[in-house]
């Protein structure tokens, strides 16, 4: 049985870490751009979901799910995307990170589609009236972040080929698997059950959407 206490096959470098990997195609190697190309922008500009990854100044690394209506994310310019901050757990772990680091990588995912764009770069969190105010949302955000694109590039769709992420089918195999509320209950988090947990998930949800769709 594997432990995870036993050194003694640890990757200790990268010369190492090499000897088990072929090296990657010429054109893998030279894809990263320096700004968003009129491909990228569009998948920016339509997104409707992202995952964005940041760290503390002790190098902890935190990764978060964003999702909005298109056009929750903005290209400010070929080097600059804006990302609104919608309503959330108010934990504020990402906002709290860009403000100590100032560093992010994004993943852009479009449902139905496998390959993803991946954007890193230099972050700041943002109150400016006038940029808030140019989302095409509702109402505007209470801030946003501000990503300077260094690099940006196509990942390419094995993951969610292997993953089956699209296939209905798949989804249906996991129709078992625990959902946020079996998880809070098992975790002791709250002290009902789960089924009590979900129905107030749900109204929480619920609650929450509808108060961010009022224009007012």
């Amino acid at each position: 049985m594997f432990d995870p206490h036993n050194d003694l096959h640890r990757v200790g470098s990268l010369d190492e870490l090499r000897t088990h990997y072929r090296h990657p195609h010429a054109g893998t190697r030279g894809k990263e751009r320096p700004a968003l190309d009129a491909a990228s922008a569009t998948v920016a500009e339509r997104c409707r979901f992202a995952t964005i990854g940041t760290f503390d100044v002790l190098g902890n690394a935190d990764v978060s799910p964003r999702g909005g209506p298109s056009g929750f994310i903005r290209v400010l310019d070929p080097t600059h995307l804006a990302m609104a901050d919608l309503g959330g757990n108010n934990r504020l772990d990402t906002l709290e990170n860009i403000v100590a680091t100032g560093r992010v990588a994004l993943l852009l995912i479009t449902p139905g589609k496998s390959e993803t764009v991946r954007v890193n770069g230099a972050a700041f969190v943002s109150t400016d009236p006038e940029l808030l105010h140019g989302f095409q949302l509702p109402k505007p955000p209470k801030s946003a972040i501000v990503i300077r694109v260094e690099t940006t590039y196509m990942h390419c769709a094995k993951a969610f080929m292997r993953s089956g992420m699209w296939d209905q089918s798949v989804w249906a195999e996991l129709a078992d698997v625990p959902d946020g509320a079996a998880v809070l209950s098992c975790q002791g988090v709250v002290d009902v059950d789960a089924e009590t947990t979900r129905k107030w998930l749900d109204d929480d949800y619920a609650e929450a959407l509808a108060v961010e769709a009022q224009t007012t």
